[in-house]
């Protein structure tokens, strides 16, 4: 064998359909439509979902829940992640991106900062929103929270 002599499979290559090319190929006069109706006709059919003029599928079934469009989404980091900080710095959304703490969000409103656990250093946190607990935190090791838009 070589390979020029190399040939597709029994039946694995067939034919395109030559649709509309006379009665000898099969497929002439109605070019495999049938006859009249809406599907043989140009531009026939009907939209998807249409089931007849009767209550479609997707219509009669229970909707549920809501998306809020005026939701705030916030870049979220917790107290915890910014004791890697050394003491005196000032800690806003620019240097936590570029340290890693948090992603880029999209439609994000700004930074919000959440506590549960201490902090040992003081730092300077520019934030859009703090939870009660992490503002407590923050200035208990001597730091400050400053409310940024």
């Amino acid at each position: 064998m070589r390979l020029g002599n190399l040939q597709p499979a029994e039946g694995a290559r067939t034919s395109e359909k030559r649709i509309g090319r006379g009665i000898g190929s099969g497929m002439g006069k109605t070019s495999t439509r049938g006859h009249k109706g809406q599907w043989a006709r140009s531009g026939g059919g009907v939209r998807p979902g249409f089931e007849g003029g009767q209550m479609p599928l997707i219509r009669k079934s229970p909707k549920r829940g809501f998306k809020n469009h005026f939701k705030k989404v916030y870049a979220i980091v917790n107290v915890e992640a910014l004791s890697c900080f050394e003491a005196g710095t000032v800690v806003d959304y620019d240097l936590l991106f570029s340290e890693g703490l948090v992603k880029e969000v999209k439609k994000s409103v700004g930074l919000k900062v959440l506590g549960g656990c201490e902090l040992e250093v003081a730092l300077t946190v520019k934030a859009s929103a703090f939870s009660a607990s992490a503002k407590e935190a923050i200035e208990k090791a001597g730091g400050t929270c400053e409310l940024v838009k």
